[in-house]
């Protein structure tokens, strides 16, 4: 099955605070900010939520493809992404922006904060309705708004299963965008504080999610995730890292494993999992897409943090 994999395509720049922002910040002067944080270093890493998904996938054996803008410098990330198996078939090249910049810094209790020059994610990937290939899955990952206001209505259209992971467009998202994402939705996922904002914004509660959208994930950190449908709630625990080294792309590590999963139609609690293991091992490299593991790698972690084994690869019969 071909991904579909939309968002952003980003250079990032990452620094580690020894501190934490916490510390510094009065509760009762939020409103006039005027703070500065010296970090210990500074490394420059390839990145974007649709980058990391798709290279996530294409370490797992899949074949996914970028739907999302790229800028003037996008060279040696292209050939990045090629030769570990994206296409990039559908990446739209603006030769006069710079590819987004995203500078993050991550205190010593992994909280942190991120500004996004936006570049070439200002415009739409572009693709037609009549260039997205029948029988994909998609995601749509945070990118270009106005990739995530009509891709939507494209997929249903076309009866594409997808993902909707607003993430960080959130804020720029209105109501109703982040409405019609969820509607018709295979999967809804985001973090426990990304879905206090949609539930805030939307006026809409967890069950009225789950009657438009099949599944709600929730990416619980440390903790774990949550993996609702109408009839339950799957409380998955977390896999065992060997060490904690840069927490920036482990839920885009973690959509990557539970696609795997979810699309070779395991459990939803083994898909989730799955999804962290992956998410686990990224946490253990400097950068978002430095991390390697392979299926049978992942496979032998599974068992050392769940004392079980995995089920086969072979496609159930399971209706997406």
């Amino acid at each position: 099955m071909r991904i579909l994999v939309s968002g952003s395509l980003a250079y990032d720049k990452i620094m580690e605070y020894p501190g934490r922002f916490s510390d510094h910040i009065m509760p009762g002067k939020v409103h006039a900010l005027n703070l500065s944080f010296v970090a210990e270093n500074l490394r420059e890493h390839f990145g974007g939520t649709a980058g990391n998904i798709a290279y996530g996938l294409a370490l797992l054996g899949e074949k996914p493809a970028v739907l999302a803008s790229a800028g003037r410098d996008f060279g040696h990330y292209r050939e990045r992404l090629e030769k570990s198996g994206v296409s990039l078939d559908f990446v739209h090249v603006v030769s006069d922006k710079p590819t987004t910049l995203s500078n993050i810094m991550t205190d010593r209790a992994d909280n942190q904060i991120a500004a996004l020059s936006i570049g070439a994610m200002a415009h739409s990937c572009g693709i037609k309705e009549e260039q997205i290939p029948a029988g994909s899955f998609a995601v749509i990952a945070p990118g270009n708004i106005d990739d995530m206001r009509r891709l939507p209505a494209l997929y249903r259209k076309k009866n594409i299963p997808f993902i909707f992971d607003p993430g960080q467009q959130i804020p720029a998202l209105s109501p109703d965008d982040i409405r019609n994402g969820i509607t018709g939705a295979n999967v809804f996922i985001a973090n426990d504080y990304e879905l206090a904002l949609v539930l805030e914004k939307t006026g809409w509660t967890e069950e009225d999610v789950l009657e438009r959208s099949e599944i709600l994930i929730t990416t619980l950190g440390e903790k774990g995730s949550s993996v609702r449908t109408k009839e339950k709630i799957i409380k998955v625990p977390p896999a065992r890292a060997k060490d904690v080294v840069d927490p920036t792309g482990a839920g885009d590590a973690y959509r990557a494993g539970f696609i795997k999963g979810f699309l070779a139609g395991w459990p939803l609690e083994t898909a989730g999992r799955f999804a962290g293991v992956i998410a686990a091992r990224a946490i253990e490299a400097y950068g978002t897409q430095e991390y390697r593991i392979s299926f049978s790698e992942a496979r032998s972690r599974y068992k050392e943090s769940f004392g079980m084994e995995l089920p086969s690869l072979e496609l159930s019969a399971m209706e997406l």
